[in-house]
């Protein structure tokens, strides 16, 4: 008889969930200290309390985990922001402590921008775009939400243009680091009236 590995199975006990769950959080700490090469099924094994077997037994594809574990940095990056934002009362002060602070996480630790895009050219090259839409679409919703706030016309479609604009901002601060004051009047110029 062969045995379907969980993943692959329509339910899962809340055992088999928690261990799913402890397996993606050991591929998230690899992931932030090795990059995508490093986050091999061994290395995993090592972070978590789970044997080499056991991650290719509740995930028999290694691209299916590291999907979830990026999945699982973005959620937890997007609670930081909201958290920051939440801090504040006036919209114009949300936005920009959430600006500042997106900014901010990738300076002070700046292998999370290597990740990231090291992530999108992985699954863009699989031809997997899904995953990459469904983090861009997270953070531009969050975007979204911050620029209604502050009245502007079309916040989704300037979500998008900062979205675009952040993501060349975090490739060009590791370059040459701008304060964010100049960065603001940037932003100010792209999507506030």
């Amino acid at each position: 008889m062969t045995v379907t590995p969980p993943g692959q199975r329509e339910r899962l006990s809340p055992n088999q969930l928690a261990k799913q769950e402890q397996i993606v959080e050991a591929a998230r700490q690899v992931l932030a200290r090795d990059g995508l090469a490093g986050c091999t099924a061994r290395a995993i094994a090592d972070a978590s309390p789970l044997t080499k077997s056991a991650i290719h037994y509740y995930f028999s594809d290694t691209d299916v985990l590291v999907d979830r574990a990026m999945a699982a940095h973005v959620t937890t990056f997007l609670d930081d922001l909201r958290g920051v934002a939440a801090r504040h009362d006036d919209p114009r002060d949300k936005l920009w402590a959430v600006l500042e602070a997106y900014l901010d996480a990738f300076t002070e630790r700046p292998n999370s921008a290597f990740l990231w895009f090291e992530y999108w050219i992985a699954v863009s090259r699989a031809d997997h775009p899904e995953a990459i839409e469904a983090m861009l679409r997270s953070v531009t919703e969050l975007f979204t939400e911050l620029l209604a706030d502050v009245g502007v016309i079309d916040p989704r479609a300037r979500a998008r243009a900062l979205m675009s604009y952040l993501l060349g901002a975090v490739v060009q601060q590791r370059v040459r680091r701008r304060p964010f004051a100049t960065l603001r009047e940037e932003i100010e110029s792209l999507c506030l009236p």
